[in-house]
């Protein structure tokens, strides 16, 4: 790491965040233990770990794409608030379209 000590202050200030001189003295410690759990974990030997972007196995869930029965036009029209030519009417949601 570049420095030891990173100000509370000067974080909230990149933060835009406006800290009372409690809040200061209540963040501080806390700031100063995170960086140093970070400063520890460059001793780590990870050589031989191999790069991942998840830290476990990521699969799959999706099911097949299989058709199905539809539900009857009908059926769905009757819950549609507005319709017409049996589809579903909705507001136009581009202005410039």
């Amino acid at each position: 790491m570049a420095t030891d000590h990173i100000d509370v202050r000067y974080v909230a200030g990149l933060a835009r965040l406006h800290l009372t001189d409690e809040e200061c003295e209540v963040f501080q410690p806390q700031l100063d233990a995170i960086l140093n759990h970070a400063k520890s974990l460059l001793e780590l030997d990870v050589n031989d770990i191999e790069p991942t972007a998840h830290a476990v196995p990521v699969d799959d869930v999706m099911r097949d794409d299989v058709p199905g029965i539809s539900l009857p036009v009908e059926s769905v029209l009757a819950n549609a608030p507005e319709q017409a030519q049996q589809q579903i009417r909705v507001p136009k949601v581009i202005a410039d379209a």
